[in-house]
C-alpha cells in the first residue's frame, strides 16, 4: 500500500460546501485517471455517505475501534485491521457514517477520536493511491489538529465562500496549518456567483470581500472558483454528485479545473 500525496480540505466555518468540494475534487482527479481515496474526518457530522448514496438505516449498539488479539472486544461494528474502504464512483471512501445509522450521534472523547483516526489512516487497505483527500470538520479543534500533527499531510486546500466571515475564519485555519508545518497549497471559492437562468447574467449572491480582508491578500493562491448552482446541492442529496450526474455542467468543469490546479500546486 502506497499513498503518493495526502491533501486535507479544510474551512474556517461550516456551511461553505467543504464536503461537496472534497468529494467532487476527488471525483475529478479520478476522472483524470488518478487513483483516489477520500477519508471523511468529520467524525461528528459526516455528510459524504449521503452524498454518494450509501447510508446505514438501522442504529448500532456500539462501534469497536480496537480489539485485543484473542479477546472479546465488545459488540457493535468492528473496525478490523486492513479492511477495505467502500468503492463508489471510482474512488475509495471511508466515513464514520458507514459504521452508524445516519441519524445516530457520536459523542466521543478525544482519545477515542484519536484512535479511530489513526486506524482509518493506517489500518485501512487503501491500496495504491495517487491522492488521499481528507475532508476535515470546520474550524481548528481537536480533530483538525490531530490530522495536522499525525497524518503526514503533503498540503491543504482551504474552502471559502465570497463572504467576509468565511475569509476571516479561513485565516485561522491557515495559521493552524502553518504552525503544524503544513503547506497550504491554495484556496477555492465555492458558491462564487450565480448564473441567472433567464438572462445568463452572473449575479453575486454574497457581498464581495474587500481585497485587503480576503484570504488571497495573505498570499494564499486562489486555485479555483465554483459557481453557485442548485444542481450541485440536488445532486449531492440524490447520492449522485455533480461530477457523476452532470460532468459537463459549469460546476463540473470548474471542479475539473480545480483538480488540475491542485495537482500542479502539490507537485
Amino acid at each position: 500500500m502506497t499513498i503518493r500525496r495526502t491533501l486535507a480540505v479544510a474551512s474556517g466555518k461550516g456551511g461553505v460546501g467543504k464536503s461537496t468540494v472534497s468529494l467532487n475534487l476527488a471525483l475529478a482527479v479520478a476522472a483524470g485517471g488518478g487513483r483516489v481515496g477520500l477519508l471523511d474526518a468529520d467524525l461528528y457530522g459526516p455528510d459524504l455517505a449521503l452524498m454518494v448514496g450509501v447510508t446505514r438505516r438501522r442504529p448500532t449498539k456500539g462501534v469497536t475501534v480496537w480489539r485485543h488479539h484473542g479477546g472479546g472486544g465488545g459488540g457493535g461494528v468492528a473496525v478490523e485491521p486492513r479492511i477495505k474502504p467502500l468503492e463508489r464512483f471510482g474512488i475509495q471512501l471511508m466515513s464514520t457514517q458507514f459504521l452508524v445509522a445516519e441519524d445516530q450521534a457520536l459523542a466521543w472523547s478525544k482519545p477515542l477520536v484519536e484512535l479511530l483516526l489513526s486506524r482509518f489512516a493506517s489500518d485501512l487497505d487503501w491500496g495504491d493511491l495517487d491522492l488521499l483527500v481528507i475532508d476535515l470538520p470546520p474550524g481548528t479543534a481537536d480533530v483538525q489538529q490531530l490530522v495536522t500533527e499525525r497524518l503526514g499531510l503533503d498540503g491543504a486546500l482551504v474552502v471559502v465562500t465570497p463572504q467576509d466571515v468565511a475569509h476571516l475564519d479561513a485565516k485561522k485555519v491557515v495559521a493552524m496549518f502553518e504552525r503544524g508545518g503544513v503547506v497550504v497549497a491554495g484556496g477555492v471559492e465555492n458558491m462564487s456567483g450565480l448564473r441567472c437562468p433567464c438572462c445568463g447574467t452572473d449575479v453575486d449572491v454574497f457581498p464581495r470581500v474587500a481585497g485587503e480582508r480576503s484570504l488571497w491578500a495573505q498570499g494564499i493562491p486562489c486555485l479555483g472558483r465554483i459557481p453557485l448552482d442548485p444542481a450541485v446541492a440536488a445532486a449531492g442529496d440524490a447520492g449522485r454528485p455533480v461530477l457523476v450526474a452532470a460532468p459537463e455542467s459549469s460546476p463540473g468543469l470548474a471542479f475539473r479545473d480545480l483538480a488540475r490546479a491542485v495537482a500542479v500546486a502539490l507537485g
